[in-house]
């Protein structure tokens, strides 16, 4: 069997991602196929493995530069220039809960249960260091209001957390009913950011 030059293997490679960016939004993990994937791309099924070792593996790869892309449009909004507490939380909730309902992948991997079968296939340091990553892109922002005590709680981890545990709210979508779904999110979210600002007065 030939070798791959470098530049065919970056091509492949990068062929496979954009597959796995455009079927795994529409069929899910489960139903996408190693055969869906090696067909988008031309390639046979043995080609395949020589990239990654499973669906799942892709899967995870298009995770992470779909998360390198979510980061970018993240430093695009400029939190850092924010110096209202209260204002760069409101932000980066409505940042957070536009990504999951408007990205077809992150909204995949959310709503529809994707997320605990990717996490089936990582080890239990790997989750906790997706985790903590998650935890600190958070934290490099809010960390200097906690400092100053414009929060109710002083553990930047646990308003990082908090923080973080808000966007799960849209797994309820159904639950609130389509229609009340905006408004309930856009209470939650200035509530939220409300109540956790010290209060000056």
């Amino acid at each position: 069997m030939r070798g791959f030059s470098d530049e065919e293997r970056e091509r492949i490679r990068r062929d496979l991602l954009e597959a796995g960016r455009s079927l795994f939004p529409k069929f899910g993990l489960q139903k996408t196929t190693i055969s869906d994937l090696t067909d988008e791309v031309g390639i046979g099924r043995s080609t395949f493995y020589r990239f990654f070792d499973s669906k799942e593996d892709l899967y995870l790869a298009v995770l992470e530069a779909e998360g390198e892309k979510v980061s970018r449009r993240l430093a695009e909004q400029n939190l850092d220039d924010v110096t209202d507490p209260e204002e760069v939380v409101t932000q980066f909730l409505h940042f957070i809960f536009e990504e999951i309902e408007t990205n077809p992948l992150v909204r995949q991997l959310i709503i529809s249960g994707e997320l605990d079968r990717v996490r089936s296939h990582r080890t239990e340091a790997e989750r906790e260091a997706e985790r903590q990553e998650e935890i600190e892109t958070i934290r490099a922002f809010l960390d200097p209001f906690v400092e100053q005590g414009h929060f109710y709680e002083d553990d930047p981890e646990l308003v990082a957390s908090a923080i973080a545990a808000i966007p799960y709210l849209t797994l309820h979508k159904d639950d609130i009913g389509t229609e009340r779904y905006p408004n309930v999110r856009d209470v939650v979210i200035e509530t939220f950011a409300r109540g956790l600002v010290e209060d000056s007065e």
